[in-house]
């Protein structure tokens, strides 16, 4: 079966502007990320789907692969949508966000591997455990329930499970890890499919997947690494990058 790792890649970010491109640590951000993604062992090709030729032109400066996509894509998944149109002979895409330069590769691995024992998953994402009560309550980090094959019940940004009564057995909690693998038919379905009631509600595309009663598979990791958002994010990724390479 064959993969490949798309990096969508926007110039434009609210939060912290041109972060792909930021290159404290001697080397953009994107390209840590792409980096990250050419550790993996399953992925037989890796590629940046951006907007903007600055990033093109980052990415092929170290030799690696990037293609101009469309402004108008609305999102990641519309970017990897489109690189996968012109891909016939890719089975698997994995959507690995551009500000994630820290992803375990191994996390790559497991997400397409999952596809490939699993023939009725059209899509395959991962959680980790989350116990403190702050990340639970907050908006931001999304949270996953899933069954006892690993198959997504639903995602939310509230604290899901409800636990109706606080004297029963704590309930462990999940939080999403935004890294996704599709197969192909699948993916570019998805791409022609409106947004469905769900997803409006929690502001999460995922759930469109489910409401069209598609199955996602669940993979378990023990933490998730820290993505770029803001410039304290930044700021202590280049701390622990220069660690890295003092060591």
């Amino acid at each position: 079966m064959r993969s490949c790792v798309v990096i969508p890649a926007r110039l434009a970010s609210t939060r912290l502007p041109k972060k792909m491109l930021l290159a404290e640590t001697g080397k953009p951000l994107v390209q840590h990320t792409y980096e990250t993604a050419c550790r993996a062992g399953r992925p037989s090709s890796v590629v940046v789907a951006t907007d903007h030729e600055a990033i093109r032109a980052a990415i092929q400066s170290f030799g690696g692969e990037a293609v101009m996509t469309s402004p108008e894509c609305a999102s990641g998944t519309d970017r990897v949508a489109e690189v996968a149109r012109s891909r016939p002979d890719v089975d698997v895409f994995v959507n690995l966000q551009g500000d994630e330069p820290e992803l375990d590769p191994a996390a790559i691995d497991r997400v397409i591997a999952m596809l490939e024992s699993d023939p009725s998953a059209a899509m395959a994402t991962l959680a980790t455990p989350i116990d403190q009560p702050a990340r639970v309550a907050d908006r931001s980090n999304v949270k996953v329930v899933f069954d006892g094959a690993g198959r997504a019940l639903y995602f939310s940004r509230s604290p899901i499970p409800f636990v109706r009564d606080p004297l029963a057995t704590p309930q462990q909690r999940f939080q999403h890890v935004g890294l996704y693998a599709y197969r192909r038919d699948f993916l570019l379905r998805l791409a022609e499919t409106p947004p469905s009631p769900l997803e409006q509600a929690e502001q999460l595309e995922q759930l469109r997947v489910l409401e069209a009663g598609e199955t996602i598979r669940v993979g378990q990791i023990a933490d998730a690494a820290p993505g770029i958002d803001t410039p304290d994010d930044y700021a202590a990724f280049v701390q622990r990058a220069n660690v890295r390479r003092a060591a």
